[in-house]
């Protein structure tokens, strides 16, 4: 053919280039190119140096080079799923020890906070028990025909324990003004402490109905009994007005 008209080989290699499907020197195909015929030999022989084309491989090798890219793709999604998977657990760790810290941390400061109420508990029931112990009885005060508010008063002070006698004179100034021979025209509650019936304080002496002392016996013991200590009867009044 003539000199203007020949068709290089390296022409044809470079049509090639342009329309084939690229695979790399490690054999990884790269993408599918497209365009138009190369106008110039030089740059498809240049192309045609640093590639090797799918079409250039023998058919029965072919095969071989697709199958080891999805391989090699599927290795490559398969780590990334690893490590993907790994962050998580890892993540997922961290969180329910965290969890798990907080809640011991709750458990044991709501343990503290229940044995402290307990002592303190303990230590106010100890105390009053103790302060019982060294106050004067009901019947170490002579027996008069009438009192008057301030003996009265007298007496409780007397008897109750010093830190409980607030609270105590709190519950009689409201049930009968230490009044130890007043009477509910309704219910028939009787004396300082409206005990009702009255009798009930007859398990503190027979006197009950003239002898404020006898009646603030029974009134503390009964305090003591159902409650721990006027203070707490105190408290129980306050939220139910009755005690």
């Amino acid at each position: 053919m003539l000199e203007g008209n020949r068709v290089s080989r390296i022409s044809v290699r470079g049509f090639a280039v342009a329309s084939a499907t690229a695979v790399t020197a490690v054999g990884s195909v790269v993408g599918v190119a497209s365009g138009s015929v190369a106008q110039n030999n030089n740059d498809a022989e240049a192309t045609a140096a640093d590639t090797t084309l799918l079409a250039d491989i023998p058919a029965g090798q072919q095969a071989q080079v697709q199958t080891a890219s999805l391989t090699q793709q599927a290795d490559a999604q398969a780590i990334a799923a690893d490590v993907s998977a790994k962050k998580d657990a890892e993540e997922a760790a961290r969180k329910a020890a965290a969890e798990t810290a907080i809640a011991k941390k709750e458990a044991a400061e709501q343990a503290a906070k229940a044995a402290k109420e307990a002592k303190e508990r303990a230590a106010e029931t100890k105390a009053a028990a103790a302060s019982r112990d060294d106050v004067r009885d009901s019947s170490s005060f002579p027996a008069q025909s009438s009192y008057s508010v301030a003996q009265i008063q007298a007496m409780a002070r007397q008897m109750v324990a010093g830190d409980q006698f607030q609270c105590f004179s709190n519950i009689v100034d409201h049930e009968s003004s230490w009044n130890y021979r007043a009477v509910n025209a309704s219910s028939g509650a009787y004396g300082l402490f409206q005990a009702l019936p009255g009798s009930k304080m007859s398990s503190a002496g027979a006197d009950w109905q003239t002898n404020p002392a006898t009646q603030i016996k029974w009134g503390l013991s009964y305090m003591n009994e159902r409650y721990g200590s006027p203070c707490q009867a105190w408290s129980f009044w306050q939220a139910n007005h009755w005690y």
